[in-house]
This record gives C-alpha cells, structure tokens and sequence, in this order.
C-alpha cells in the first residue's frame, strides 16, 4: 500500500518540509539579528536543532536557507491568482490576489510577513542575501506568466502577459522592501503600497479575461 495519502504529501516530505521551515526560520531569525556577515551555517543548524551535516542536506549555502520563507509567499500568492473568480477582470484578479497575500490571515502568516520583513533589512548589506531575494523574485515572475495565460483570452498579445508578470512581481518586491525598510506597523501598509504600485505599473496594459 501506498505512504501517500489521497491529494496529499508523504509522512517523509512532510518532515522535510518542516525541517526546511524550521531551517528557515531560524536562518531569517538569526540574520535579521546579527546581519549575514554575523552569522554561520553552525549557528543556524544548531538553533534548528540539526547537524551541520543535515543543514548541507538542504541548502548549500547559508544564505541559501530563507528560500523556503520567501518563496512560502509566493505559492499562496500564485495558488489565489489562479482561482480568481471568473468574473473578475485580470487587473483586479491580480489586485485581489496581491492584497491578499499582503494580508496575512492568523498568527502563522503574520508571523511569516513579519519575519520577511527583519529578514529584508539586512539584505541590502550583504551579497549573498540579495542573490536569493532577487532570484526568488525572478522564478515568481516566471512563474507569473502561465498563471496569467491561463486567465487572459487566447488571442492577448504575449508582450501584455509577459509585461503584467513583471509588473505585478515589481510591485510586490517593492512595496514589501518600502515597508521593511520604514517603522510603519500599520497592517495593511504593504498590501497598499503594493496594489497602489501595481495599478501604476499597469494602467496602459490590456489583458482581458478569458
């Protein structure tokens, strides 16, 4: 009999999964605290309660560790854009969906936002960190594209779907870096900037709905 249960993840990629989080966590904790330069792959196993050996099973570098935190985010964000109700428009589809993964619902999203957020702050003072910010930001926008394909009508021009990827991904990474970068903790502050960044970015691009 199968370990996999109907539409889900195997007891082992579950830990996994965990494992990578808690790494994760730990890494973004440890950085936003100390700075990059500040902190080594033995300080982040030992307060994930790993080997250094189990670290380098998952990452290969340090910085490499606060992936799974940003692109956490990232797959909410993707998962809402493509069930937008049918009725909405692409642009507002897209809105809808950048609100709302600006808006964390319960303390586990809350907590993830705001760990995001220390975690920016010291990304502007070492390499590394940067490297991944803006990778993750460049597999988001490539992953943007089908995702909006998928909701625009068969004969939008390309350009347009390619253009509104960039944009909505512009627009994210720049208003959660605005936020991170400021003392504002009003809740809804980066999902504002982002929606008003997005429909700048936007105004002169037609997608319609399929």
């Amino acid at each position: 009999m199968s370990a996999r249960a109907p539409h889900g993840p195997t007891l082992t990629e579950r830990r996994k999964a965990e494992t990578e989080w808690e790494i994760a966590r730990c890494a973004a904790d440890l950085f936003a605290e100390h700075g990059a330069a500040g902190v080594t792959a033995e300080d982040i196993a030992r307060a994930a309660g790993v080997s250094l050996r189990t670290f380098y099973r998952y990452f290969r570098t340090k910085e490499e560790a606060v992936t799974p935190l940003l692109a956490g985010g990232v797959r909410r964000w993707l998962k809402d854009l493509a069930a937008a109700p049918g009725e909405l428009p692409v642009t507002e589809a897209l809105e809808r969906a950048v609100r709302r993964a600006l808006t964390p619902e319960g303390e586990a999203e809350a907590e993830a936002l705001h760990r995001t957020r220390g975690l920016l702050r010291a990304v502007p003072g070492d390499p590394g960190l940067r490297s991944v910010w803006h990778r993750v930001h460049a597999t988001t926008e490539e992953s943007l594209v089908p995702v909006l394909t998928a909701l625009a009508r068969e004969d939008t021009d390309p350009l347009d779907v390619r253009l509104l990827a960039a944009a909505a991904n512009s627009a994210m990474r720049i208003s959660v870096e605005t936020w991170a970068a400021t003392d504002d903790d009003t809740t809804n502050a980066p999902a504002e900037t982002a929606v008003r960044c997005l429909r700048k970015l936007t105004a002169g691009l037609n997608v319609p709905r399929a």
